[in-house]
């Protein structure tokens, strides 16, 4: 299993930013690594939600589905997913700071089948991944912050 950590401040409020986060149907806003994402069926997002995600893997977009596992407004989720060969947990943590939010990501990545021995070669690209995840988050907050 891979852990990740990544870390942003955002001067967007923590309403505003865990609303943003929190849904994954906003995960290709953000995220340079996701190619698609949708929500599946209707009604609040909160525990139980889905999403179906299009990740970029190598030079192609891999099917993954998301389910909140942990929702905990303004200050937690969790989301746990899955698709061919690999597991996924993303816990997201905010916290209000003086001038907005501080978000913590945490991102436990467990590759099963045959991608499990690719799994020691692998912590470099998704370090990578991961470092573009936060910046995107980074922009798309920011942004979000410009405006409102």
């Amino acid at each position: 299993m891979t852990t990740l950590r990544e870390q942003i401040e955002t001067t967007l409020p923590i309403d505003e930013a865990f609303v943003f986060v929190a849904d994954f149907a906003n995960a290709a806003h953000w995220d340079p690594g996701v190619a698609t994402s949708e929500r599946i069926g209707d009604g609040p997002v909160g525990v139980g939600a889905r999403y179906r995600l299009g990740v970029r893997m190598g030079g192609r977009v891999a099917p993954m589905e998301y389910r909140i596992t942990t929702f905990e407004p303004t200050w937690r989720v969790v989301l746990a997913g899955s698709g061919l060969g690999v597991a996924a947990v993303d816990d997201i943590r905010f916290e209000a700071t003086p001038t907005g939010t501080r978000i913590d990501y945490t991102a436990e990545i467990r590759l099963r089948g045959l991608l499990r021995f690719a799994a020691p070669f692998a912590g470099g690209a998704f370090a990578r991944i991961a470092r573009d995840a936060r910046d995107g988050m980074q922009r798309a907050l920011d942004q979000r912050a410009a405006i409102g």
